[in-house]
């Protein structure tokens, strides 16, 4: 079988299927074929258990309180940022901030790393397939600084250009930020000459890892930025908790963003002074149960194997690419090698959200329009694309299965 030859078996996937609860259910009198795990993956029976446990058992703040609640509580608060730590090759546990998720994250180094050091004359750099979250922070700080924003352009496959990434990442750039993997095209990244050419310039440099951390290994050491910031939604954990990591003296060095709670040493009426990273970062009551089952997320899909799912996607990947070129009339729009845990393409003559709902009734679930990419739309001269995102648990015969719903599709509007 050719998922043996890449690390799992149709029994194993059959197997880390089951563990879904959401999956067994019909849609439209249909068996449920999810294909919208780039907006938000199903969460296994152990993340729900995790939720349902903390809430059940542990249900208390955590730092401040001496009772046995508040203390198993923050136990495994903590716990789980070790675990988060682990998972991504952090040097310590105080490189992890909690965060809502990625957006956050960005804009937290946007506003507290931004504010510090951007000045006029400076440069932020991203591409041009970013997603809006790592396009209107920068926007935002350097309308506010006098910085300037500036966008790499990839070519018609959506990879990167070379000389762009040369000549644009100049002396004057301070900033380079990109995605790991495009939520839109699926491009991986080359994260290397992108930092290797911003060290060279003595830029720092910000990866959005949204799309990378259910789909390959992420070691933020080997990678050698300077912030990576992910969802747990995305990762087969709940959504409202996320996670930046950084630098341990570019955090030190950062302001806090937000004010309140558990992020001082002490306040007055003349002052307030702040406690060390990561507790600056996280003012107020944080999402305990989201941190605690992100942990559990992460050991799921770690006991797997991210090598593993890595290898299985790029099969399903390749299957997915081949249906799409076998059917008349659909286009893919990024075809860079080595992508990643997504398919977009668009139908000639249909437009994007209805081919969306037509799918809805044959029970398969993709998200369409600009994915909140609308740049990289505008690259390619479409304004909405159809996406079908994949996770480990998803089929050769799912992806099939949606090649015969799109011929459907198109009869219908021939």
């Amino acid at each position: 079988m050719a998922e043996a030859a890449l690390g799992l078996t149709e029994a194993e996937v059959a197997e880390i299927r089951a563990q879904f609860p959401a999956l067994s259910q019909e849609i439209h009198g249909r068996p449920l074929v999810y294909l919208d795990n780039g907006a938000t993956v199903h969460k296994p029976q152990a993340v729900i258990d995790a939720l349902v446990g903390f809430y059940s058992r542990d249900n208390s703040n955590v730092h401040r309180g001496v009772h046995t609640l508040s203390q198993r509580a923050t136990t495994a608060y903590e716990a789980a940022r070790s675990t988060v730590a682990r998972f991504i090759g952090a040097g310590s546990d105080d490189e992890i901030v909690f965060t809502r998720g990625t957006s956050e994250g960005i804009n937290l180094v946007a506003y507290a790393w931004g504010k510090t050091n951007l000045k006029p004359g400076d440069r932020v750099v991203v591409t041009g397939m970013e997603h809006h979250s790592n396009i209107v922070p920068w926007q935002l700080i350097c309308a506010s600084t006098g910085a300037e924003l500036v966008h790499l352009p990839f070519d018609e496959r959506g990879v990167l250009e070379p000389a762009a990434i040369a000549d644009r990442i100049n002396a004057q750039t301070k900033m380079v930020a990109f995605v790991h993997v495009s939520n839109a095209l699926g491009t991986v990244n080359p994260v290397e000459a992108l930092v290797a050419r911003a060290r060279e310039v003595g830029a720092k440099v910000l990866i959005d890892g949204a799309q990378a951390i259910p789909h390959m290994p992420v070691d933020v050491a080997a990678l050698g930025c300077d912030f990576y910031t992910f969802s747990g939604h995305k990762v087969y954990g709940p959504t409202g908790i996320g996670v930046l990591w950084g630098k341990p003296e570019l955090l030190a060095a950062m302001p806090p963003w937000h004010g309140g709670g558990d992020m001082i040493e002490s306040v007055s009426f003349e002052g307030s002074t702040f406690a060390a990273p990561p507790a600056r970062f996280e003012a107020g009551t944080p999402n305990i149960a989201g941190a605690i089952a992100l942990a559990a997320a992460l050991d799921w899909v770690g006991a797997i194997g991210l090598d593993r799912v890595a290898a299985y996607e790029a099969d399903l990947v390749a299957h997915g690419m081949a249906v799409l070129d076998g059917i008349d009339g659909v286009r893919s729009i990024g075809t860079a090698p080595g992508k990643a845990g997504l398919l977009s393409f668009v139908i000639e003559g249909v437009h994007a959200h209805d081919a969306g709902m037509l799918l809805d009734e044959q029970g398969i679930a993709v998200r369409v329009g600009h994915h909140c990419a609308e740049p990289a739309m505008k690259a390619f001269g479409v304004s909405a694309t159809i996406r079908a995102s994949l996770a480990v648990y998803n089929t050769r015969a799912e992806l099939t299965q949606l090649g015969e719903a799109l011929k459907k599709v198109i009869r219908l509007f021939g």
